[in-house]
């Protein structure tokens, strides 16, 4: 966890771990594409080429279903959808070589060292970074406003043919009043556990928050919960105190205080 604004680190472990990332891929998908200045009202196409065939996961957006490249975003952003995130890559300018490239070239920028993409769903392990890592994804990424608006959207609402596709945020916290979250993403898939990240006001100051690999389905809220609570009691007087209980001993949670 650190504060944004003055990059003091707060809390940390294990930060320089390296790690699956899962779909906090997206994060980066979304960036390139933002940055890219493509038209968000062009329409997009699923294809067969879209279809998850490394951990043969569902999706409702059938082939052949047409939605605009903003539609794709906010739908990859929000509800981590797997078929958007891949139609947005595939249709990158070059195709999807280009588009992995670009992706590691834009991490290799911000100084990620320890970060590498192979595809920009998430769904392949080999797409691997560290919290440290992340934490500066998280702070570039905040600084767009519309990768800020599509990741902390509530729900969306998508007319695929005759029918009106409903979709909901992964992160229930977004509707949460005693959070001010201004981004982020979760992110699963067996070889990352479950993860999530956050840029959140608490008590003034604007946290980037790092949750790869928590141990169980309903961890990563309640780490974050938890590590929200600390910080309200104890990190905006300056004061050492308690640290976290209840955070578990595993992954890259954090749970160490370094300053503050």
């Amino acid at each position: 966890m650190i504060d944004q604004d003055t990059s003091e680190v707060l809390l940390s472990k294990n930060d320089s771990a390296v790690l699956p990332i899962a779909s906090l891929t997206k994060l980066m998908t979304g960036l390139i594409i933002s940055e890219a200045r493509l038209p968000m009202d062009e329409a997009v196409t699923i294809t067969e080429d879209d279809v998850d065939t490394e951990k043969g996961s569902s999706s409702r957006l059938k082939v052949g279903t047409t939605l605009t490249r903003g539609e794709l975003m906010h739908l990859a952003l929000m509800s981590s959808e797997n078929r958007a995130a891949h139609a947005l890559g595939r249709t990158y300018p070059g195709g999807m070589n280009a588009f992995v490239e670009a992706m590691n070239a834009r991490a290799q920028l911000l100084g990620m060292r320890d970060t590498r993409y192979v595809e920009p769903t998430g769904l392949s392990s080999r797409n691997q970074s560290s919290a440290k890592d992340l934490a500066r994804l998280v702070s570039t990424a905040s600084n767009d406003s519309m990768l800020r608006e599509l990741s902390t959207s509530h729900g969306y609402e998508v007319a695929v043919g005759n029918r009106t596709l409903q979709y909901r945020n992964t992160n229930r916290l977004v509707k949460n009043p005693e959070w001010e979250i201004g981004l982020q993403k979760t992110g699963y898939i067996s070889e990352a556990g479950q993860c999530l990240v956050m840029q959140a006001k608490v008590s003034g100051r604007k946290l980037i928050m790092v949750f790869p690999d928590s141990a169980g389905k309903l961890s990563r809220i309640g780490d974050a919960e938890r590590v929200r609570k600390w910080v309200e009691t104890h990190v905006p007087g300056g004061m050492p105190g308690a640290l976290p209980t209840g955070l578990p001993n595993g992954g890259n949670t954090v749970i160490r205080q370094v300053n503050g």
